[in-house]
């Protein structure tokens, strides 16, 4: 049970028992495809098209239909879709398998009940599919730190009627205390943690250890964990398995290895070395099972 002794790890919508849009939000629904835009996005889906590079060019297309996001199921789940600045909301738009072999993969070692923990949530297109795959008896703890990608997580939260999502408004960090997020314009999917004399535009954001964010959770195990932090994976990661105790270590892991060469160590050797085993890797994500 989910017991906050910090206000980051307040999830900003109302108790489980009744969640609602948020009221300055339009409801879901408002922002439906219209005929067009259905169809288009009916036909990418029937030809099954998985390269990324085509989708910044529909969204051109479907925004030219009519500005604005795009209201639709993704996995069950209800998503309001930014597809125009987020690669992850474009791919979740025109991709139905967007993701499909990490879900897959989670869960298998998730069952229902189960606990689940987002590093990296997002808009929480991991994140609301794993949530229907524990059902309500289970838990997934979604961090997130970013503003604007921390509201629309809130509003597929709510929209999706998934109380048992607990949002943690911070980023995952080495150590409690603050971090610089960098913003990219084109895709906001891509904001990192930045270092202080890098020229960018970047915003400051509380951190917490991933060990403090299960603690206080109140969990007592995690069952599978995604993470995807562009680049700053092996510092959540190396400093939580050194002093977590093994029963918070989860049984499956998802990890993004596109930004590996930024890691300062390679955080996928040393949970091979603690007794993980890669049980498959694709062109992002490394997959690991604990034996």
């Amino acid at each position: 049970m989910w017991h906050p002794t910090n206000a980051l790890l307040t999830a900003p919508l109302p108790p489980r028992t009744a969640p609602t849009n948020d009221g300055a939000s339009p409801p879901f629904g408002a922002f439906a495809p219209t005929r067009a835009q259905a169809a288009i996005i009916a036909m990418v889906h029937r030809l099954r098209v998985r390269r990324g590079v085509f989708r910044p060019m529909l969204s051109r297309l479907i925004d030219r239909l009519r500005a604005g996001p795009i209201d639709v199921q993704f996995h069950g789940a209800s998503f309001r879709l930014f597809h125009q600045t987020s690669a992850t909301e474009r791919g979740a738009l025109f991709n139905p398998d967007y993701n499909g072999e990490e879900l897959d993969f989670l869960q298998a070692y998730t069952p229902a009940g189960g606990v689940f923990v987002d590093v990296g949530a997002n808009v929480g297109t991991y994140a609301m599919v794993m949530a229907r795959h524990v059902g309500p008896s289970g838990t997934v703890i979604a961090i997130e730190p970013h503003p604007v990608t921390l509201t629309r997580l809130a509003f597929n939260r709510a929209a999706s009627r998934l109380a048992h999502v607990y949002i943690v408004a911070a980023a995952a960090g080495a150590c409690d205390g603050a971090l610089m997020v960098g913003t990219d314009g084109d895709n906001l999917a891509a904001s990192r943690v930045v270092s202080n004399d890098e020229r960018c535009s970047a915003i400051r954001v509380p951190a917490l250890r991933l060990q403090r964010i299960l603690i206080e959770a109140g969990v007592d195990h995690v069952d599978s964990l995604k993470i995807d932090v562009e680049g700053f994976e092996d510092r959540v990661l190396t400093g939580f398995f050194a002093e977590a105790p093994q029963s918070l270590w989860p049984r499956a892991v998802v990890i993004e290895h596109l930004s590996r060469n930024e890691w300062l160590k390679d955080c996928i050797a040393g949970m091979r070395s603690l007794g993980y085993l890669e049980s498959r890797r694709n062109r992002s994500n490394a997959m690991l099972v604990r034996l």
